[in-house]
C-alpha cells in the first residue's frame, strides 16, 4: 500500500500531476465563463472584472496542464503512437486550450480600449469553450478508468 503522505509518490507518479491540475483550468474556464455570461446579462462592470480575472488564471493553468499531459503520454505510454481514445483526448485538449486562450484575449483585448467594449461574439466562443472543455474531461476520464 502507498502512503499517502510520501511526497515522492505523489511528485513522481507517471500521471498523478496531470489529473491533478487540470481541475484548475477546467473550474477557472467554467467560472470565467459564466461571469462573463452574468456580465453581459446585467451589463455590470464587476463581473466581467471577475470573468477578465478567471480567464486570465484559466490561461495560465492550462499550460502546466497541457504540459503534464504530454509528459503523461511519454512516461505512462512511452510515447506510443497515439490513436483512439488518446487521440481523440489530444485534439479535444488542444482545441480546449486554444478557446481559453482565444476567450482570455478577447477579454484582455477589450481592457486595452479606453472604453471596454467587449464584443457580442464572445459568449457564443466561450460556450463553445465550455462544451469542448466538457468534452476533453469526458474522454480524459474513459482513459483514467473514471467513466468505466
Amino acid at each position: 500500500m502507498v502512503n499517502p503522505f510520501d511526497w515522492r509518490a505523489v511528485l513522481l507518479a507517471k500521471h498523478a500531476q496531470h489529473v491533478a491540475l487540470i481541475h484548475f483550468p477546467i473550474a477557472l474556464f467554467t467560472v470565467g465563463v459564466s461571469f462573463d455570461v452574468i456580465a453581459a446579462w446585467t451589463k455590470k462592470e464587476v463581473f466581467a472584472t471577475a470573468a477578465f480575472f478567471n480567464l486570465t488564471v484559466a490561461a495560465i493553468a492550462v499550460v502546466p496542464a497541457v504540459l503534464t499531459g504530454i509528459l503523461a503520454w511519454q512516461w505512462q505510454l512511452q510515447g506510443q503512437r497515439l490513436r483512439g481514445m488518446l487521440l481523440y483526448h489530444l485534439v479535444a485538449a488542444i482545441g480546449s486550450a486554444m478557446l481559453i486562450v482565444l476567450n482570455w484575449w478577447i477579454h484582455f483585448q477589450s481592457r486595452q480600449r479606453p472604453f471596454r467594449a467587449l464584443p457580442n461574439w464572445r459568449l457564443p466562443v466561450g460556450l463553445v469553450g465550455v462544451l469542448v472543455v466538457i468534452l476533453t474531461g469526458h474522454l480524459g476520464g474513459f482513459l483514467s478508468g473514471v467513466n468505466r
